[in-house]
């Protein structure tokens, strides 16, 4: 896994990108970056094993390098259900793709994987029975947030589950301050510098739009969901189920 140095090698201020220069350290980004995010890819597979149903599709949406789709895929215990890999970045998609090929070599797993190079938003949701957003509708505009999970909602099948995970921001603007101290902090601890702190901000301002948690959960109500919860929350980053009934 090759560490990320990005923000270490340039001064730039261009916005962050999903680029071939972010594809090489991504696995090592998202570690270092996002707490919890090892969890959350470990409860997907969990999730997988008891929501995906036989002969369904199941979505991995802004797939990137596909950790939660082969999560997912060692979740599975039931026959016939395809996994359908969406990411728009075609540096990601192409790793993703060499990625399933060994899992596919090593492992000769049931559940087939279809990588798709496309836009999300375009992506019609069929006899789905999960679906997955992991940290992928925050660099969506919000106008757009709100059509594709109507659409993920309405591509569901009755007992069908969307897991989504977004970095949120607090209501209250002292403990917004703090939960952002500590994430700086976990960030410092996991060896980025101050320096490498405040480029990436800057590279992600105005590209990552977060939202409360309240908001997150208005949107899935007014999707046609009617229950949704936090399952993990670790600073400002959050995991929501949402199950359609």
């Amino acid at each position: 896994m090759s560490k990320d140095e990005i923000y270490q090698k340039t001064s730039d201020e261009k916005p962050f990108r999903f680029n071939e220069d972010v594809a090489k350290v991504f696995p090592d980004m998202l570690r270092r970056s996002i707490p919890g995010y090892t969890a959350t890819i470990e409860a997907i597979g969990s999730l997988a094993a008891r929501y995906a149903r036989a002969d369904t599709n199941c979505y991995d949406l802004g797939c990137s390098l596909g950790a939660a789709t082969i999560a997912m895929r060692q979740g599975i215990d039931v026959p016939g259900c395809q996994i359908v890999a969406v990411d728009t970045a075609a540096a990601m998609i192409e790793r993703c793709r060499d990625i399933i090929a060994e899992d596919d070599r090593q492992f000769s797993p049931e559940t087939a994987v279809t990588v798709v190079e496309d836009d999300i938003r375009d992506i019609e949701i069929t006899n789905a029975s999960m679906v997955v957003l992991n940290y992928t509708l925050q660099f969506l505009t919000k106008a757009d947030r709100g059509p594709l999970i109507r659409s993920i909602h309405d591509g569901l099948n009755d007992g069908g589950l969307l897991v989504l995970s977004e970095k949120v921001v607090d209501e209250n603007q002292g403990i917004e301050q703090l939960l952002t101290d500590l994430h700086h902090e976990h960030k410092r601890r996991n060896e980025y510098s101050m320096m490498e702190v405040s480029r990436k901000r800057a590279s992600l301002e105005n590209v990552l739009i977060p939202e409360t948690v309240a908001a997150h959960q208005e949107r899935l109500a007014e999707a046609g969901f009617s229950h949704s919860a936090v399952w993990l929350r670790f600073f400002n980053f959050v995991s929501i189920i949402a199950i359609k009934k």
